[in-house]
């Protein structure tokens, strides 16, 4: 089994109200599992958001935290809530009316990888769908939270910025309607999740480094985006959807010849967005 299921890059001294997560980069496949898998290493990691966490590790230097996976999505999806289970792949599981997440295997013991490709031989045993979801899962979104509730002690709000991948082909619609191809997707579930000039600064950011920038649409965020973001609390949730095509190629999952200039781009992204909130006074003095 993966030995922990996230890691956590700090700063020196917290200068900043944001915090970045990771929560589908890992990578740490347990030999147990790719043995119980119909799948080949290679096929597993298909549906990983491969490299997520290098292009964002630079978060900590600029003040601000950044919380990334270790367990991989295959394994147990941290954007998925802990009762999304899948009666088509754990025994005992009852259906409970229709979830499209679940239906199509993607609930928080995945099912299928990209392609809808089969992950298992078989069905699991509930007792191993709740192993992973206390000792990975759980963990994992405590974690978060204790990140949050410090960056709003200590900065008067909290933002969370959930950094992900999306396939290039993802966007193949918007392309066809005539609209520039976005490179970047925000995700703040149509201002339910942030406040608007919270999602303009991190849309500004990403401009201003000559990404193309769309919101909400094919992805407006998951439960990551729902469960935390509660701007009326002053806790601030915003998805990134990176085009994977910018950075990596995709069918042999490896970093291509632009990453090194893409990871330099998102810097300055990270910068700018690490700036969100400084100058407001802290709940505790206030």
């Amino acid at each position: 089994m993966p030995k922990t299921a996230y890691d956590v890059l700090h700063p020196n001294k917290s200068r900043s109200c944001v915090v970045f997560a990771s929560p589908h980069s890992g990578r740490d496949y347990p030999a147990s599992f790719l043995r119980a898998s119909v799948l080949d290493e290679h096929a597993i990691r298909s549906s990983e958001d491969a490299f997520v966490d290098q292009l964002f590790d630079c978060a900590a230097f600029f003040g601000a935290a950044f919380i990334k996976a270790r367990v991989p999505r295959a394994f147990v999806d941290l954007n998925r809530s802990n009762d999304e289970l899948d009666p088509a792949l754990i025994e005992g599981v009852r259906r409970q009316g229709h979830n499209p997440r679940v239906a199509s295997g993607l609930g928080v013991i995945p099912r299928v990888v990209a392609g809808g490709r089969a992950i298992y031989r078989g069905k699991l045993h509930r007792s191993e769908a709740m192993h992973r979801i206390e000792n990975y899962w759980q963990p994992y979104h405590q974690k978060v939270q204790e990140l949050l509730d410090q960056a709003l002690r200590l900065h008067g709000q909290a933002v969370l910025i959930d950094c992900h991948s999306m396939p290039h082909e993802a966007m193949d619609g918007v392309a066809r309607s005539g609209v520039r191809r976005p490179d970047v997707v925000l995700g703040d579930r149509f201002g339910a999740a942030a406040s608007g000039d919270v999602v303009d600064r991190v849309e500004a950011a990403f401009v201003n480094a000559g990404f193309v920038v769309t919101r909400n649409t094919p992805f407006a965020g998951a439960f990551i985006t729902q469960a935390y973001g509660r701007p009326s609390r002053g806790q601030h949730a915003v998805q990134v959807e990176i085009d994977r095509a910018l950075y990596m190629n995709e069918s042999e999952i490896k970093p291509n010849q632009d990453f090194d200039a893409v990871q330099a781009r998102l810097r300055k992204v990270v910068a700018q967005v690490a700036e969100i909130g400084q100058g407001r006074v802290p709940l505790a003095a206030e």
